[in-house]
């Protein structure tokens, strides 16, 4: 006992230490590929793209949409007719510091600052502490209307960038005028007694549980309930818009647009997964009457302690800047260093008809591959955004949202963790059992955040069978 713990403490000195040196040379590297993307967005596509190294706010206002500050708060405001629509983004887009970055930003910065206090008198600008610039406007008629003259004559490229893929899975939606996500429907279709609903992770597809699940379930739930499997919006084949900020609003107005309101759902079960969870915590506050079970598998639920801000809280807790475990490297990776995930994005999602076939060769299709689909149908923006927007945006929100479901809503809700897990802790269902009483958690013995599902697919399809007859 004694042995064990100067070991452990080492192996934390050692993980610590090839940390620092890592990240820091990841730092440098991330901040050289900024300038490598510049210049090939610029010859490739005539176009200068922005990115959140230098100034989140010109990332943002590039889109279309303008990057207010208030009281430390951010919002976007999007224009639509003559009506102004606020939409919460997550300051870890643009305050990510690293000792490179820091210096770096803070001289971009005041330069922009100047730039812009002579081309826009009605803008003012003011730095806080990272070293980022933040815009305040004072919105009138006035504003609304020079905003709508100079986005008119924006253009807009709802086509992949030259560094996603074109072929035909992941441009499908684009020879549709109905932008819907992809939603997989089994069931009866006029006599379903309740539907169901099941809502992926990050970096993954509707096959996690068609795959899976959908096979294993009995005759009789598959003549009770509709079933209905999405790919969210940017992954899959669902839309992949280059001008949207995948904000948490945008997620939830997709899944009612393409299977709340088409459907006529009045009665619902949910069954979410790590990212999914936050989107069905929020779907259900927003559809009270609706909701008869939440079935949340990994909920990433981190308590904010007093006096941390939330949003760079849990963005530190999901990616540590730690190279062990290798989960938590990746996690870090794809979160803190813009470029070097749309590296990996170039290299992985636009070739990921190559990645199939070869491994296909090489496994002779001895394992699925709808996880690897999962892992390679998406795009840098949907999944840079979705990560910072949705899952470290909503920390200031996730608390009343789980308020919410305790205090006002009356369904069931059954909590599954893998014991395993080590990119979402076993502490994050007990947390949030902790908040809502009622929650049953129930800890799987040597599963991780993938096997909770795949691998025991039979036993858990018979276990959702009976939460859904349960809560009827």
């Amino acid at each position: 006992m004694y042995r064990t713990e100067p070991v452990v403490l080492t192996g934390r000195v050692i993980n610590q230490a090839v940390s620092f040196i890592v990240f820091s040379v990841l730092d440098l590297v991330d901040f050289l590929l900024c300038f490598v993307y510049k210049l090939a967005d610029f010859f490739i596509e005539d176009e200068w793209k922005p990115c959140y190294c230098c100034s989140g706010k010109e990332a943002i206002t590039s889109s279309g949409k303008i990057l207010v500050s208030e009281r430390g708060k951010s919002k976007i405001v999007c224009l639509c007719s003559s009506k102004l629509q606020l939409e919460e983004i997550s300051d870890t887009l643009y305050s990510r510091p690293s000792l490179v970055s820091e210096v770096s930003n803070f001289t971009v910065s005041e330069l922009k600052r100047l730039k812009e206090d002579r081309a826009f008198n009605a803008q003012s600008c003011e730095k806080i502490k990272n070293g980022t610039v933040r815009s305040t406007f004072k919105v009138n008629s006035t504003i609304v209307e020079m905003l709508q003259g100079k986005f008119g004559r924006q253009q807009f490229h709802p086509i992949p960038r030259w560094s996603d893929c074109c072929c035909k899975i992941c441009t499908s939606w684009t020879s549709s005028s109905k932008e819907t996500l992809f939603v997989r429907a089994e069931g009866p279709r006029d006599k379903a007694r309740e539907d169901v609903l099941f809502i992926h992770g990050f970096i993954s597809t509707s096959a996690f549980w068609t795959e899976t699940l959908f096979p294993n379930f009995s005759r009789a739930a598959k003549s009770t309930y509709r079933l209905f499997a999405i790919d969210l919006l940017g992954f899959g084949r669902s839309p992949k818009p280059t001008d949207s900020l995948y904000t948490l609003r945008e997620h939830l107005d997709m899944i009612e647009r393409s299977v709340l309101e088409p459907y006529k759902v009045k009665s619902l079960h949910i069954v979410a997964h790590s990212l999914g969870c936050i989107l069905a915590l929020a779907l259900a506050v927003k559809h009270p009457g609706y909701v008869k079970s939440l079935t949340l598998i990994a909920p990433p639920y981190y308590p904010v302690p007093k006096g941390e801000q939330g949003t760079q809280y849990v963005m530190r807790r999901v990616a540590p800047r730690r190279v062990w475990p290798p989960i938590a490297f990746g996690a870090s990776i794809a979160c803190w260093y813009e470029h070097i995930s749309r590296t990996i994005c170039l290299l992985i999602c636009k070739n990921h008809r190559l990645w199939e076939f070869l491994t296909k060769l090489v496994t002779r299709n001895r394992i699925r591959t709808f996880l690897l689909e999962g892992f390679f149908l998406h795009t840098h923006n949907a999944a840079w955004h979705t990560l910072h927007n949705v899952f470290c945006g909503t920390a200031s929100k996730l608390d009343a949202y789980v308020d919410a479901v305790r205090e006002h809503l009356k369904c069931d809700v059954t909590v599954f963790h893998g014991q395993d897990d080590e990119l979402i802790p076993v502490e994050c269902s007990y947390n949030l059992q902790a908040k809502i009483p009622r929650a049953r958690v129930k800890v799987i013995e040597k599963k991780d955040h993938i096997t909770i599902v795949v691998g025991r697919q039979k036993f858990f399809a018979r276990e959702l069978e009976k939460i859904w007859r349960k809560s009827g």
